[in-house]
């Protein structure tokens, strides 16, 4: 029988130190260190970012190995988020992989994270359908919006891509319109529940290709407010349900439009989301509606996967382990890399 392998990984691109322990596809833990610091900011603050990652990287690893009931002595490897993301917090992470790969005489993986949002499907899970390639990924997060073709786990190529702000900036800088406290984006979501998303129209916005853009939209609905809230200074709070289902419905139509080109340009009728705008409940829901509208195969991770988490780091860590694709000390982490 073949021996197992144990990867470690470590997530720290942003806010949230993540260490995860996988037995090859299987999660046996996935350990999350929040920092509640930056609430206080209304935003990711870099520098309180990689001193609190510095604080939390040793307990977080360590409950990680003691939740999967291994020693380090167990591990086969350890994978590490490379980039893109904050460049503190990323070499907080890089340097804690580096040291332990090299004490431990064990090879050192890099990830992309983008990639890790997209392979999160291939985590072992009871009664979850795993893609096949190729298929289509839509990549939704605070700083990506992508729709990308994935051949297997190393080929991917990116089909479209913002021209300026990510879906999770437009859901949060609306929200902060909204006078909501950050992260706004959930906010959004758990209103827009109770809302008609007919109510109030905006435009979408005219790009090319399979490419998205949403600064246009965020000024709109910055105007919009702007001008009923001068005809009635409460109607935020008389509106705000309502307010919330036409942001997210219009914001939900533009995904669905750019989808609906790509799985005509390829013919691939397989859509994964990822990403942490993923958990959107009315995003879910709309693409899972697409499998009886349009007749696609939709895949939806499970919540714990779809923010940062070292877990999806990890399942890309096993299967480069697999394929031996390693990483030397001398490598640099990135707070943008090509994909």
């Amino acid at each position: 029988m073949e021996k197992p392998t144990y990867i470690l990984a470590i997530e720290s691109s942003c806010d949230d130190t993540g260490a995860a322990v996988l037995c090859n596809e299987k999660v046996l833990s996935n350990v999350v260190a929040k920092q509640e610091i930056h609430e206080a900011y209304g935003g990711v603050i870099p520098e309180l970012a990689s001193r609190a990652h510095q604080q939390n990287i040793v307990p977080t690893v360590d409950v990680a190995l003691k939740k999967a009931g291994i020693t380090p002595k167990d591990l086969s490897a350890i994978a590490f988020t490379q980039g893109p993301g904050l460049m503190g917090s990323l070499l907080v992470g890089g340097s804690f992989a580096k040291s332990m790969s090299m004490a431990l005489n064990i090879p050192l993986i890099a990830v992309n994270h983008m990639h890790a949002h997209i392979l999160a499907h291939f985590i072992e899970e009871e009664g979850y359908e795993k893609p096949k390639f190729p298929f289509l990924a839509l990549t939704i997060s605070g700083g990506h919006t992508q729709i990308v073709k994935v051949n297997s786990f190393v080929e991917m190529e990116i089909l479209g891509e913002t021209t300026d702000d990510a879906v999770g900036e437009a859901f949060d800088k609306t929200a902060k319109i909204l006078g909501f406290p950050y992260p706004g984006g959930p906010l959004i979501d758990k209103h827009a529940k109770n809302g008609n998303p007919k109510a109030f129209s905006f435009t979408k916005p005219k790009v090319n290709g399979l490419d998205f853009s949403f600064s246009g939209l965020k000024t709109q609905i910055l105007y919009f407010i702007q001008k009923e809230v001068q005809k009635n200074p409460n109607f935020i709070q008389e509106n705000l349900d309502d307010i919330c289902a036409s942001i997210q419905h219009i914001i939900i139509q533009i995904l669905l439009d750019k989808l609906k080109v790509a799985v005509n340009e390829t013919g691939i009728r397989q859509i994964a989301i990822g990403g942490g705008v993923s958990a959107n409940s009315g995003i879910r829901s709309a693409l899972k509606e697409t499998e009886t509208k349009y007749g696609w195969k939709t895949f939806i991770p499970k919540f714990e996967y779809t923010t940062d988490n070292a877990a999806m780091i990890g399942i890309v860590g096993f299967h480069k382990y697999r394929l031996g694709i390693f990483s030397n000390a001398e490598i640099v982490s990135k707070a943008r890399m090509e994909f």
